[in-house]
């Protein structure tokens, strides 16, 4: 008896240095172990295939999904979070308060952002573009059809704050751009008259512009010039839009596995998808003598080019 109880304080000694060690253990947990929160307005069958695709990529982190309406102001959350918002109701919560956790806005297109943030750009908030970048557009017309020099775009309101940047990529490819605006969509003539002056037509990824309404004008005009029409989305493509690049939910998983590997200090404040692809209409190619895309080819020699400085 005398023995076991003056071995007992050897072995407290021993469980106090095991506690020692579990919290020092706990304490220097990988900085990439995080918890990870999704949230949108909707809570559809998408929305949940794509949170337990990003679980299953990253088994280490805790990642969920709540609902925004279950969502508490952004302010309340655990600082240690790492917020990921699915859609634009997300991001209009998001900006309500300063104080909220680091944030990646996911699938947001340049167009809406500038409408919610003009030429602002919150602190904590980095924004993933989901509009195909302008340079990446231009290459591949550049690829597919290496004769066109003159490359007509169709502008309005929301989209004209794009074309400096357009003509910026554009110049050192020997490429020219044709701006036409186009701020009556009933009224066809600005269209006739950029198709008469160009090309090819590079569609921007405008929702004022680029419609259900407008898709039948837009690609029975540019077939009757015999003009092909690039972009301005991999949707508008099926509906009959030569080709365009595009990132799909592999990319994206991608682009946010990359992102929560660092902390979000290091996050940039805008992204472009590092990962993308091409979609051609074969139909449409026919249809105006052109080589079908080589899908597969063209979105490696694109990544090729961009690996180089």
């Amino acid at each position: 008896m005398g023995a076991q109880s003056r071995m007992t304080p050897f072995f407290i000694s021993r469980l106090w240095r095991r506690a020692l060690l579990l919290v020092c253990l706990l304490l220097t947990a990988p900085a990439w172990s995080a918890d990870i929160l999704l949230t949108a307005a909707e809570d559809g069958a998408g929305v949940q295939a794509f949170t337990q695709a990003l679980a299953q990529q990253r088994p280490e982190d805790q990642v969920s999904f709540v609902p925004l309406k279950d969502l508490p102001a952004p302010s309340q959350l655990p600082p240690g979070t790492r917020l990921i918002l699915l859609d634009l109701p997300g991001l209009d919560w998001r900006l309500q308060d300063d104080q909220g956790p680091p944030t990646l806005v996911l699938r947001i297109s340049r167009l809406q952002a500038r409408q919610r943030l003009g030429t602002t750009h919150p602190a904590k908030i980095s924004l993933l573009w989901s509009d195909p970048p302008l340079a990446r557009q231009l290459k591949l017309i550049a690829n597919i059809l290496p004769q066109a020099q003159r490359i007509g775009v169709l502008y309005g309101s929301d989209s004209e704050f794009l074309l400096p940047e357009l003509r910026e990529y554009a110049a050192p490819m020997g490429l020219e751009i044709v701006a036409q605006r186009w701020d009556n969509i009933n009224d066809s003539r600005p269209l006739q008259n950029l198709l008469k002056n160009s090309d090819v037509l590079l569609g921007l990824d405008d929702p004022q512009l680029y419609n259900p309404k407008t898709v039948k004008n837009l690609l029975l005009s540019s077939y009757a010039q015999q003009l092909p029409l690039v972009g301005p989305n991999a949707g508008f493509v099926k509906a009959g839009s030569l080709a365009s690049t595009y990132s799909d939910q592999a990319d994206w998983l991608a682009v946010l596995d990359r992102l929560l590997d660092h902390p979000p200090a290091n996050w940039p404040r805008s992204l472009y998808p590092q990962h993308f692809k091409v979609v051609g209409n074969p139909q449409v190619a026919r249809s105006l003598g052109i080589e079908q895309v080589d899908e597969t080819a063209v979105a490696a020699r694109l990544a090729e080019g961009e690996k180089r400085p």
